[in-house]
């Protein structure tokens, strides 16, 4: 059993509230364990984060970029041992999570590079005897929030810019996964960042809770379901703070009739099946142009059929477990719900038992489905792909469209301009031609709708983490008229 400590004002503490265990999808045995925080430790570690925030702010953007920059060598050293963890917690296949880590360095690198670019701008106004300026300054505590499929990962496209910004940072992932960011915390304190800069808690929803409401927190950042997500807007707009908001999907894969068939086919099933299912930007929705249905139909068909799934610490294994009992419970439930609506199971859906253990969802694949169905409506968040035809562009933007999220989507063509033009047309805020799911730290990644708004990663990211401020400045030296606007 490993005991895993939270991180408050440059100290590991345990946490005073009830113990949390992790237990591992696969195994279904507790590994791991560690102690909630309380409203008290929230509040202690807001304060730290505010007391080291006057000092980090005026720090120089070299010595921020110095910390960071050591911070993705120590992430770049102990992937191995991070991806473990994070497999351990949460189910997913540990080539994943590896890959995932050494991505999270990329993200500190490059915005450790950003750290000593917070460039302003002069503005020429009609008087020219008027300097104008703007500066960027940080919000000061933010405070972070993580979905337990991804914590490190999603971490990386939150903790970099806000402290490449100048904010300190109060961090509070998922209680389904908490470990990895816990243990990343002792690589935190190894990089040598000031006390305060960094906190770490873990907890029950309601700590969650106590974070994103305190009085003293200037930004909140979160990546999770839409109903928390509103519930947090309704608690920054309480206290007049900005947030950011990486919400659910429900993902669109358009595939024309001019495609490479085979390439789309194994982006339709990547797009679903990889990470199980549990990605906000799984493509969860495939539309295939008719003429090629039954072509595409059985080719995924085909290759989800011999997916492999098991142990997630394999590196042969393709499919790990669902993350967590109700989680699976939930997807079962709409698999079932999808099928009583008129889908039909073409593939997947029962249980299957993996060496002995139940947490498994097979892929699953539903035609018959309609736009009006739950399933091509609301999220599943796990490896089920519905199917629907269509038979002109227009008629695909619009079945695409006909959902409240705008996450992301993907176009299959091999007509250039059908490739822009749709799209263009596609209501959603990241689109993948003839791939999906690539990902870069230059990339701006967010969505429209319920899935959101915001961005994250590259320079746009840095939007979130700053406010603006204008600087006017009478370079004339002369009196003015007191009762008179100056222009």
């Amino acid at each position: 059993m490993k005991r895993f400590s939270l991180y408050i004002g440059g100290e590991f503490v345990d946490g005073n509230g009830p113990t949390i265990a992790s237990e591992n999808p696969y195994s279904r045995r507790t590994w791991a364990e560690f102690n909630s925080a309380d409203t008290g430790q929230v509040d202690a570690a807001v304060n730290a984060a505010q007391a080291a925030s006057s000092q980090w702010r005026r720090s120089s953007g070299v010595t921020r970029a110095a910390l960071m920059f050591r911070l993705a060598e120590l992430l770049e050293r102990d992937a191995d041992e991070l991806a473990e963890i994070e497999t351990l917690d949460n189910g997913k296949i540990i080539r994943e999570t590896r890959n995932q880590i050494r991505f999270a360095a990329r993200n500190y690198r490059y915005y450790a590079g950003l750290a000593d670019k917070m460039y302003g701008e002069t503005k020429q106004l009609d008087n020219v005897d008027m300097l104008n300026y703007t500066v960027r300054e940080p919000h000061g505590a933010v405070a972070l929030l993580t979905a337990w499929n991804s914590p490190i990962s999603l971490l990386s496209n939150k903790l970099p810019p806000a402290l490449a910004c100048g904010n300190t940072a109060v961090i509070k992932p998922s209680e389904f996964a908490s470990v990895s960011t816990l243990a990343m915390a002792q690589l935190v304190a190894e990089a040598g960042f000031p006390a305060g800069v960094i906190n770490v808690l873990a907890g029950t929803a309601d700590v969650g809770r106590a974070l994103v409401s305190h009085p003293k927190i200037n930004m909140v950042s979160f990546t999770g379901s839409v109903g928390v997500g509103r519930a947090i807007a309704h608690a920054a707009a309480e206290s007049l703070i900005p947030v950011a908001l990486e919400l659910g999907g429900k993902s669109a894969n358009v595939i024309f009739a001019d495609a490479v068939i085979e390439n789309a086919v194994s982006g339709a099933v990547a797009g679903i099946f990889a990470a199980a299912g549990q990605t906000c930007v799984a493509g969860s929705r495939l539309l295939v142009d008719e003429r090629v249905y039954d072509e595409v139909t059985e080719g995924v068909l085909n290759r989800a059929s011999v997916i492999k799934l098991g142990d997630p610490l394999d590196e042969a294994t393709e499919m790990g477990p669902i993350a967590t009992v109700p989680q699976y419970e939930r997807i079962r439930q709409a698999i079932s719900d999808a099928v009583s609506e008129g889908a039909t199971l073409a593939l997947g859906g029962a249980e299957a038992n993996v060496d002995g253990e139940p947490l498994f969802v097979p892929p699953t694949v539903l035609t018959g489905v309609s736009s009006e169905m739950r399933v091509a409506q609301e999220e599943i968040f796990g490896p089920v792909l519905s199917i629907q035809s269509f038979t002109t562009e227009a008629e695909a933007v619009e079945i695409a469209n006909a959902t409240p999220f705008g996450l992301a989507g993907g176009v299959w063509t091999s007509d250039l301009s059908r490739a822009h033009r749709v799209s263009r047309e596609l209501a959603c805020g990241m689109v993948w031609v003839n791939t999906y799911r690539a990902t870069a730290t230059q990339a701006p990644f967010g969505g429209f709708g319920h899935s959101g708004y915001g961005r994250e990663r590259g320079t746009e990211a840095i939007e979130s983490y700053t406010r603006i401020k204008n600087t006017m400045i009478d370079t004339s030296g002369a009196a003015r008229d007191p009762f008179l606007l100056k222009t």
